[in-house]
Formats: C-alpha cells, sequence, structure tokens
C-alpha cells in the first residue's frame, strides 16, 4: 500500500500538540509497518529525525504554509499535482487539511473545531479559511479522526457527519515525562523561583487558552496566601495577546508571574515535575496533552470542567469553571494547602494515566487508515 501523508507540523524543535501527536503516531506505523511505502510530505526542508524508517520517501513540496492563502496554495493547487504522480491508496493528514481538488481516499485528524464556536479568537482570514474549509473536509473524507469523545460528538452534530464515520484516538505521553527527585525539585526551584512552590501552564498563549483570566485568578489567590507562590507560563505566543499583556500590566502580584516562552520536553519534564499542579483552564480544548504529562510526572492538574478535558483527567485533577475566576483561584487554594487532596489526586492519575499511550494512539489510527483503505 502507498500512503501519502501530510508532515507540515514535522518541524525541528518546534513541535506542538499536533506535530507530537504526527511525531509519535507516524514514528510507530511506519517502523511497525515495512511493507507498505509512505511519501512525507514537507513545505520547507526537513530534519533527517523524522525520517523514521527505510519505507519513507520524504517529498518537500513549497512553499512554506504560513498563513491561509498559502494554505489554500499548498493543498489546492501544489499538491495535487503530486498525490497524481504518487498516485497513492490513501492521504492521511494529521492536522486535519486536505485537498478538495485531490480525487484520493482521504483521512483528517480534525483535533476539534474550537474555531467554529470562538471564531473571534482567531486572526480573520484564519477563523474564515477553518470555518469555511474544514466542513468540505469533514465530507470529502473517507473516515474521520479525533482525539477525543467530545470532539467526535462536536463534529458529528456541527457537521452533520455520521458518528460512525469518525474513529477517537486518544493522544499519549512522551515517555521523557515521569516523575523527578526531591533533590532535582529542590534545584529547580532555587533556580528558577528563588525556592518558592508555584503553578505552571503549559500551551501555546492564545485567547483560547483563557491565559488573561488565570493570571487574575491566579493575582486573586496570592492576595490570599502566605506563602509566595509564582506562576510559570511554558510556551510561545501565538496571537490576539494585547488583553493577556494589559492584564498582566495590571496585576499586584505580576512579578510573581514568569514567562518561560518554548521549552524543551527535558526541561519542561523537570519545570513541571517539581510544580505544586498544572494549570490548564482552557475554554476550549480537543484533549489536553499537559494533563497527560503531569499525570506521568505525579502532578495533580487543576483544569476546566468543559469540552474534553473531563476525559483525560477523570478523576485525577481538580475541575473549575474556566470562567469564574473565584472557581481557578479556589481551587489553587485548595491545592496549595491540602496535602491530603494532593496527593489523592496524584495516586488517581497513577490509574488514569494507564488508558492513555502513543502506541495505542497509533495502533487506533493505523486501524482507522485500514477501514478507509478497505472502504
Amino acid at each position: 500500500m502507498r500512503i501519502a501523508v501530510n508532515t507540515r507540523l514535522l518541524i525541528k524543535n518546534k513541535l506542538d500538540g499536533i506535530g507530537w501527536f504526527s511525531y509519535e503516531s507516524l514514528k510507530r506505523i511506519t517502523q511497525s509497518h515495512p511493507e507498505h511505502q509512505f511519501y512525507f510530505f514537507f513545505d520547507r526542508p526537513f530534519s533527517d529525525e523524522f525520517i523514521f524508517s527505510k519505507n519513507i520517501e520524504p517529498i518537500i513540496v513549497g512553499p512554506p504554509t504560513r498563513h491561509p492563502v498559502l494554505w489554500y496554495y499548498w493543498f489546492e493547487k501544489k499538491l495535487p499535482s503530486v498525490l497524481n504522480k504518487i498516485n497513492p491508496d490513501l492521504f492521511l493528514s494529521p492536522d486535519g487539511y486536505l485537498s478538495l481538488t485531490s480525487k484520493v481516499k482521504s483521512v483528517p485528524v480534525i483535533h476539534d473545531i474550537n474555531f467554529t464556536h470562538y471564531p473571534k479568537d482567531l486572526p480573520y482570514s484564519t477563523r474564515l479559511y477553518y470555518n469555511y474549509f474544514f466542513p468540505q473536509f469533514a465530507k470529502k473524507a473517507e473516515r474521520i479522526v479525533t482525539v477525543s469523545e467530545y470532539s467526535k460528538q462536536d463534529i458529528a452534530s456541527t457537521y452533520h457527519i455520521e458518528k460512525e464515520k469518525i474513529d477517537v484516538v486518544y493522544n499519549g505521553s512522551n515517555t521523557i515525562y515521569k516523575p523527578i527527585t526531591d533533590e532535582k525539585k529542590v534545584k529547580a526551584k532555587n533556580e528558577y523561583t528563588n525556592g518558592s512552590d508555584y503553578f505552571v501552564f503549559i500551551g501555546s498563549i492564545h485567547p483560547r487558552k483563557n491565559v488573561s483570566r488565570m493570571l487574575m485568578a491566579f493575582d486573586k489567590f496570592r492576595k490570599l496566601s502566605p506563602k509566595p507562590y509564582k506562576l510559570i507560563i511554558i510556551g510561545s505566543h501565538f496571537f490576539k495577546n494585547r488583553e493577556m499583556k494589559n492584564t498582566h500590566k495590571s496585576l499586584e502580584y505580576k512579578k510573581d508571574i514568569l514567562f518561560f516562552g518554548h521549552q524543551s520536553p527535558e526541561n519542561i519534564k523537570c519545570l513541571l515535575g517539581t510544580a505544586r499542579a498544572l494549570i490548564l483552564a482552557s475554554k476550549f480544548e480537543g484533549f489536553g496533552i499537559p494533563v497527560l504529562e503531569a499525570m506521568y510526572c505525579n502532578v495533580p492538574s487543576i483544569i476546566s470542567e468543559s469540552t474534553s478535558l473531563p476525559e483525560v483527567g477523570g478523576n485525577a485533577a481538580l475541575y473549575v469553571d474556566p470562567f469564574s475566576l473565584d472557581s481557578i483561584s479556589n481551587a489553587m487554594i485548595k491545592i496549595a494547602n491540602d496535602d491530603k487532596l494532593r496527593n489523592q489526586l496524584i495516586e488517581n492519575g497513577k490509574i488514569q494515566r494507564e488508558n492513555f499511550s502513543w502506541d495505542k494512539t497509533a495502533e487506533k489510527l493505523w486501524k482507522s487508515v485500514l477501514k478507509a483503505t478497505k472502504s
């Protein structure tokens, strides 16, 4: 079988949630199935670390797809001609984008459709592209893969797609994430927070992540906390962050909020493993990989009670209303002051995390590929 794969998001040192899904699942699938030929389509020079096995032929299809006009040009003008030459049995797209021009059977991984519910959180041209094309991608697809039961129901009801056409394939956690020693925790605190305990947020910084409200909730928490807690923000700034920046400037305890930008998995492991808790009070999540990574580091999470996050967190997290400052700040107070609660959440996480792994992700994604090619 000949399988073409959209690997635009396999960019060295810049993997995000969808990038990690692509990396971990494709690595396992290509290495486990040497009898099949895979064509990886990059939109720029690529790193050899993404050529996982001998049955992969990398192909650069320019130009780099940096904005909606180039997304359209790449998928509707450039990609079809390459697909016609290869004539694959299937086109697999881990980031959900398809070519409507091509007649090749296609399987998109539509992680979520947050842009339907919160369009104003995105730049104008981006939300226009998503809300015009993704319904068409969903209808064109031979099968659809998504990463949570919540997203499956959302895609089915919003796009009027039969649920039987949608396969749920959960994310996993990198094996690097595991508990760290008390000695390393002390060292990390001394290095990063002058010995103070802290909460940590991990994710791309844009309005959907609800960072502004999280900062205000932390400021409220600090006014009530006798200990000099810090809040560490790990992630790159994406777009529409003026409100967050203005909020930060207005806070009484803004000096206790530390922006660390993009970090390597090794550094994230240390920072996450030392934290009192992860905070992910997003307005919308398709999955929420950091919650799973926290479980593997034996760290509890404070997460939103909405969208997909309860599927991931199970009984191993403290849930909050993402639109309530009191709800978020009260959860911080509970985690800061109640060791018994914190330890119970950690123990629950050791059980909950067994439901997820990249091996399971790859296995289920491959089953979806086989269903599509046999249909």
